[in-house]
């Protein structure tokens, strides 16, 4: 296990997961201690701070020691920070933000390297969020789907997202400009991420629609296997939020799940996304 001096980590689960704790990030936070961070980070793919108090200037500048921090394109910032995004729902609302397995904007050629969320108020129960290793998926697979999967590509669409109405009120209320266009991006379906040099399983049910050069009906088996696979209860965690709770994911190998469990409260979180790279 890595050794940390400035933070102390404490994995969830075997795949992908850890908690990090003993530093306040209220408070100035030197550069060996993000680099530990940053260290956690690539090695179990999402990090969680509990009681952290933060206001949305903090929040940001916190996430842009980790990179540029950067718009989403369907969704207005909260009022003076125009990058931070609520990520809302309303006690009379049904449907949650992004209440579906995938991985951020998978549809722009560019998708964010990470995502950070803070919680600012939380359900008096349910509102966890799941997330999964696209590491893990892939290197479960056997060598010859590995080697399928290698040679292919996917059709990433803002469109799916619009067919499952995990971002409808949100979009109703406070959508860009940009909210009722159509976004498509084609990526390998394995990515071989940046830093760390693994492989990870690109696809996700929420925007992957099909691969490239092949009909949607052609596609579907192999992506349902692919969705059901890579969501695994073993190459999984799940992190339960609470007022002050601080999630930090690298949407370059990790999907996430906001499960959909409390009807009748509000739940706000505040969210920033960081710069990524194209997918190779």
């Amino acid at each position: 296990m890595d050794a940390y001096k400035y933070i102390d980590v404490r994995p969830l689960a075997g795949a992908v997961g850890a908690e990090i704790s003993g530093i306040d990030l209220a408070q100035p936070v030197s550069a060996s201690a993000v680099a530990e961070i940053r260290q956690a980070w690539l090695a179990h793919g999402v990090v969680f701070f509990r009681g952290q108090t933060l206001a949305p200037a903090a929040f940001q500048n916190f996430a842009e020691r980790f990179g540029e921090v950067i718009e989403y394109p369907f969704v207005k910032g909260i009022e003076g920070f125009p990058l931070i995004i609520p990520v809302l729902k309303l006690a009379h609302e049904r449907n949650n933000f992004g209440g579906i397995w995938h991985t951020d904007t998978a549809y722009l050629e560019t998708p964010p390297m990470a995502t950070m969320l803070i919680a600012r108020e939380v359900p008096p129960f349910g509102g966890d969020t799941l997330f999964a290793s696209g590491y893990a998926a892939f290197e479960a697979l056997s060598p010859t789907m590995q080697h399928l999967l290698e040679s292919l590509r996917g059709m990433n669409t803002s469109a799916k997202a619009d067919v499952t109405k995990t971002r409808e009120d949100r979009i109703k209320e406070a959508g860009t400009e940009q909210a009722k266009r159509e976004f498509v991006a084609e990526h390998p379906v394995v990515r071989t991420h940046p830093e760390t040099g693994r492989k990870a399983l690109y696809v996700n049910f929420g925007h992957t629609a099909r691969f490239a050069g092949m009909t949607d009906e052609e596609s579907k088996p192999l992506l349902d296997f692919l969705f059901a696979h890579q969501v695994r209860p073993e190459f999984t965690c799940r992190f339960s939020w609470g007022v002050g709770s601080l999630a930090f994911w690298d949407n370059r190998c990790v999907l996430h799940n906001p499960v959909n469990d409390y009807h009748g409260y509000k739940r706000l979180l505040h969210r920033v996304t960081l710069k990524g790279d194209t997918p190779r």
